[in-house]
């Protein structure tokens, strides 16, 4: 069962527990999200998931910070 996503009016779930200085546009759709989301990816949950279906849940954000 897959739930259609609300109108992007309507923030991500992550935007509404984190501090206000964290929220963000997600990268595709401009809803409000926690700008570093999960696994550091600034999308919110419902562009995360094509996203993870084309890439898999082995795919993880990387440092490359020294």
């Amino acid at each position: 069962m897959t739930s259609a996503a609300p109108p992007v009016t309507e923030p991500d779930p992550s935007a509404l527990t984190c501090p206000g200085d964290l929220v963000g546009p997600c990268a595709t759709c401009q809803r409000k999200t926690h700008k570093n989301g999960r696994g550091g990816a600034p999308l919110c949950q419902w562009c995360m998931k094509p996203v993870m279906e084309q890439w898999g849940p082995q795919v993880r954000h990387v440092n490359t910070r020294p």
